[in-house]
């Protein structure tokens, strides 16, 4: 069996990259012969949350519950999944490439005594168990075979497209309470605060991406990269540098601190195109990237590339593109 951690937004609904490694694990699941796909959920699975993990296949829905997690705690945490674990005999076990997720599964992979993988962006056979990840944000990509049981591992964001069933699953909910060490709470939340608006959705589902870097020259220098985005119907995104400066909002920021994107076609200007830039553009399908530098690592890395001033380029990509509009 094929055990998925889900998480859960502030209003119980899966998260989405929580699906897409659930459709991630039904792909695993038809090259293992169709094994079941279950998912562990921490605290209430309600109505809504049931219908939808049913819509994508889930057999069985471990709810865990109890004193020991009400709190959230890495290694609290891990331990209540690692139980659930042993109870369904789970070959693998897996979650969304998320902060919360790299960090249960590296808890749960050092009790189980077996290695883990973060950041996989697909597999290769099952004989050996063989997978591809992200490292060096998203620089490189790395084989890891994993021939110990449970196969445990993490799903990179937008590695695959979340798409539900087409047979959807039974979703029964089991209730599970397991004991937690005390020693294992040390560690927890003890207190939350009210999140800051997240403005960033727009532009994590654009299908169209315009990008700023250095480039735009300050605060002043976005007028034609706004226009752009507003002509091709895009979002705009910038690189940390815009951000640490003032110019843009960090709402807007691109990359390993900011948002990953996996737009239709990604246009960075004036982006040097950094690892840590890299990491959160890299899923784009098609790049075209706009600079002086003709050996910027964005330009050697783009679909295609125009070398020159964004100032320039961009002014007249607008009036091209008004021009044909008539």
């Amino acid at each position: 069996m094929i055990l998925t951690l889900v998480e859960k937004d502030l209003e119980g609904a899966a998260v989405d990259v929580s699906l897409e490694a659930l459709t991630f694990a039904r792909r695993l699941s038809a090259e293992g012969g169709g094994v079941p796909v279950d998912a562990v959920v921490v605290g209430e699975a309600g109505d809504e949350l049931r219908k939808e993990l049913a819509a994508y296949g889930v057999r069985t829905i471990y709810q865990v519950g109890g004193d020991g997690v009400a709190a959230y705690s890495g290694a609290g945490w891990a331990s209540a999944i690692l139980s659930v674990r042993k109870e369904a005999n789970a070959v693998v076990v897996m979650a969304a490439g998320t902060d919360r997720g790299n960090e249960l599964m590296a808890h749960l992979a050092t009790r189980a005594g077996v290695a883990m993988a973060a950041n996989v962006l697909s597999f290769d056979g099952l004989s050996p168990f063989t997978v591809t990840r992200q490292v060096v944000g998203g620089a490189a990509l790395e084989e890891m075979v994993l021939d110990q049981r449970p196969a445990v591992f993490t799903v990179a964001g937008h590695a695959v497209e979340a798409s539900p069933a087409e047979v959807p699953g039974a979703a029964d909910v089991v209730p599970v309470a397991p004991e937690i060490a005390a020693a294992d709470l040390v560690a927890r939340v003890v207190s939350t605060e009210e999140p800051e608006a997240d403005e960033s959705g727009s532009l994590k589902s654009a299908r169209v991406v315009v990008g700023a870097g250095r480039g735009a020259g300050g605060p002043d220098g976005f007028t034609d990269l706004l226009e752009l985005t507003e002509l091709l119907g895009a979002a705009l995104g910038v690189s940390r540098v815009v951000t640490s400066a003032g110019w843009r909002p960090h709402h807007e920021q691109v990359g390993q601190t900011g948002s990953r994107i996996s737009p239709e076609l990604y246009i960075p200007c004036g982006i040097s195109g950094a690892i840590q830039h890299w990491a959160g553009c890299s899923s784009a399908k098609t790049i075209l990237a706009i600079n002086t530098d003709p050996e910027a690592p964005m330009v050697t890395r783009a679909t295609y590339a125009v070398i020159g001033d964004l100032h320039e380029v961009v002014p007249a990509i607008n009036e091209e593109i008004k021009r044909r509009r008539g």
